[in-house]
């Protein structure tokens, strides 16, 4: 898959998140298996340039390329120079917003808001495109704003017109967020109907889901995101599959235990421990949800203030599950709670 000038080493791509795809989560997707990482989302409003959160978000020492951005906001003007800030700051692709259903974000005209209004639509894309002519400029978005109102199909085609190279879609409505099925035969209409590549993204959980995505759909690529959180390794499973048709082995508790200790020392490097140990509770939760004793560590993990009780209890949790054998044992959620209790 391509990319303006970016040839990526397949066709799967981390989704920008919120509080999740920082430079640490996307190098460690890159290094497990993913072509292409979006940044989680930086703000338009210039105000907000020197913040240590944007600084941070902006932040691809050392990335692996090609480094993509993706800004946010409602106003065609800010969201220029924003483009042109970050390509000034080593962005080499940028990615507007168009998808994000949270209510902060929608309540100021912005992400998901946006579809409500093409003609702005139109004009943010213009914009963009002209005010970084030397970088691709790329889009995600959703199938519209509710069930009524599905204007996916046009503004596709506003997208190819406005020259965004490549178009992300979420096969949700904004108001659906991340409940009910994502609609794939939608985006399959859209593969069709304009020729810029399409990234099929919601529900790809799995290599088997992602070879019926690309099936069904047509798509180029495929866009992961929950999915990835605690679980990096699903870009290499997946690239083994599409390309084989066979299931890679499981990583074994030693391999992921390494993962994790790697992923909380890039943490810690980039945060700062105070932060740092903050942002990998969450992390940590995920690597171990649904583990044979995890619920009870978890609980205890989000007590613990320093980097190295952190690393300590770590250590631990993985040492007793190495002393019951080299692979992940899981259990059902309700036995997991009903364990803790």
């Amino acid at each position: 898959m391509q990319i303006g000038p970016y040839k990526l080493r397949n066709n799967l791509i981390v989704a920008p998140m919120a509080g999740v795809t920082d430079r640490p989560f996307r190098q460690l997707c890159k290094r497990l298996g993913a072509g292409m990482a979006v940044s989680e989302m930086v703000t338009s409003n210039s105000l907000l340039y020197g913040s240590e959160k944007t600084k941070r978000r902006a932040n691809h020492e050392g990335e692996t390329e090609p480094k993509s951005v993706q800004i946010a906001g409602a106003d065609p003007k800010m969201l220029a120079e924003a483009a042109r800030y970050n390509v000034d700051h080593g962005a080499q692709i940028i990615d507007i917003n168009m998808g994000c259903p949270a209510k902060k974000i929608c309540n100021v005209m912005a992400g998901s808001a946006l579809l409500r209004d093409e003609p702005l639509v139109t004009r943010i894309l213009e914009a963009v495109v002209k005010a970084v002519p030397e970088v691709p400029v790329t889009l995600k978005t959703r199938l519209g704003w509710d069930h009524a109102n599905k204007n996916v199909l046009l503004v596709a085609r506003i997208a190819e017109q406005s020259g965004i190279q490549a178009l992300a879609i979420h096969g949700r409505t904004r108001c659906q967020a991340y409940t009910g099925d994502a609609r794939y035969d939608l985006i399959a209409e859209v593969k069709q109907a304009v020729r810029i590549p399409i990234i099929a993204n919601g529900d790809i959980t799995s290599p088997e889901k992602a070879k019926l995505v690309l099936d069904q759909t047509g798509a180029d690529g495929i866009m992961i995101g929950r999915a990835a959180q605690g679980r990096p390794w699903i870009f290499r499973e997946i690239e083994h599959y599409l390309n084989t048709g066979t299931h890679l082995s499981p990583p074994k508790v030693a391999e992921i235990h390494r993962v994790l200790l790697d992923h909380l020392d890039d943490l810690y490097g980039f945060y700062g421990e105070l932060t740092g140990v903050r942002v990998a509770r969450k992390h940590i939760s995920w690597y171990t949800k649904g583990l044979v004793g995890s619920a009870q560590f978890r609980h205890a993990m989000n007590q613990l203030p320093t980097v190295e009780a952190q690393l300590q209890a770590v250590n631990e949790f993985f040492g007793h599950l190495l002393q019951q054998g080299q692979h992940l044992q899981y259990v059902e959620q309700d036995q997991e709670e009903a364990m803790a209790a």
